[in-house]
């Protein structure tokens, strides 16, 4: 029996890892499927919602998934010119900053030739010749990475227009496959409770995101800060990657505040505008709004941003929260999963409301 066991635990450990690099080679294709799903169960009760009001499911998917690109690439359009400036700005960041923390790095430098210096000592005073190997810009990869990301996107935008104009078709089909009733029953369940979960956790999410970018981006203007609307809206888009989103914001807003301003006392005002409202947001105004709806603790939603990152770069991320919300709504509705749902949700005192 033990060795039976032990067969299984290490065919589930293959079968994880075959998963995994399937899930990584095949990313450009799993990528938009995995979002078009996502948007697709977001915006059902809503497509279902117009339809008891008499609106055909087409028009009504048209008019959400249309209406939402628009949006964004007016928004896109206007803050292109602005943008372009803060990224021709951004050599000027390590001049300034090399300028105004110079006896930092005058000891780092020290530290390093010291290293060095007995390095060579050490290996006879031969050294062996460097070779430099040239590398994509930094802009150039951003750039590319974009591009990409703005075309999967696209896709998987499509797919969901798709799905969602087919109605219940999909949801008949699922019914139909399935040989019992309580089982039929049980996957019309999930599914509902999937939509409800995900749709009211992501909206909730863009709405509290969409404010936290207005606030930012008068909080910033009200300090001087140029560009304050590029800077709003790039804080309501990385707000969407849970832990590292906020804290890189507050980086690039306070690297970029030093060479703005001219001395370091006023130029540490605004990240700490930026740190202090994403602070509120993040104690006070999601949990408030969200509540105890979304019951997962810190390790899973953590992990699950460090697995998604590895494996799909910043879509991951951005992916890593509404996917886990999937998983643990599907764990909390299969009585074999439930154990493994169990491990996502909080524990006894912990209740974590907001994935940030």
């Amino acid at each position: 029996m033990d060795e039976t066991h032990k067969i299984k635990n290490l065919l589930f450990g293959i079968f994880l890892l075959l998963l995994f690099g399937a899930i990584y080679f095949a990313r450009d294709m799993l990528l938009p499927i995995a979002l078009g799903i996502l948007v697709s169960l977001t915006l059902s009760p809503i497509v279902r919602g117009l339809r008891r009001l008499g609106i055909p499911e087409v028009i009504s998917a048209s008019l959400l998934i249309f209406g939402a690109t628009l949006i964004c690439g007016v928004g896109i359009y206007a803050l292109s010119g602005p943008a372009s400036d803060i990224i021709e700005r951004a050599p000027e960041v390590g001049t300034e900053l090399r300028r105004k923390f110079g006896f930092l790095l005058d000891s780092l430098a020290a530290v390093q030739d010291a290293s060095d210096e007995m390095e060579n000592i050490t290996n006879g005073g031969n050294s062996a010749p460097e070779v430099a190997i040239q590398q994509p810009g930094l802009l150039t990869f951003a750039a590319g990475g974009v591009a990409s990301f703005l075309s999967l996107g696209f896709v998987g935008l499509i797919l969901a227009l798709f799905i969602l104009s087919s109605g219940n078709l999909f949801y008949l089909k699922l019914v139909k496959a399935l040989p019992s009733f309580s089982d039929k029953k049980l996957a019309v369940k999930t599914v509902r409770a999937v939509e409800h979960k995900l749709s009211h956790y992501l909206l909730t999410i863009v709405l509290i995101n969409i404010g936290l970018g207005v606030c930012i981006s008068v909080a910033l203007h009200a300090v001087g800060f140029p560009q304050a609307v590029v800077w709003g809206v790039a804080a309501s888009l990385l707000n969407f990657i849970p832990f590292v989103g906020a804290m890189f914001g507050f980086l690039a807003i306070g690297a970029y505040s030093i060479i703005v301003f001219e001395t370091l006392t006023s130029g540490l005002i605004a990240p700490v505008v930026y740190l202090s409202l994403t602070s509120i947001e993040a104690q006070f105004i999601t949990p408030a709004l969200l509540g105890r709806r979304l019951e997962l603790n810190t390790v899973s939603v953590f992990l699950a941003v460090i697995i998604w990152s590895w494996l799909w770069s910043i879509p991951g991320a951005l992916m890593a929260v509404p996917l886990l919300v999937v998983t643990k709504v599907i764990c909390d509705n299969v009585a074999p999963l439930k154990a493994f749902g169990d491990f996502l949700g909080p524990g006894r005192n912990q209740i974590l409301s907001n994935p940030k």
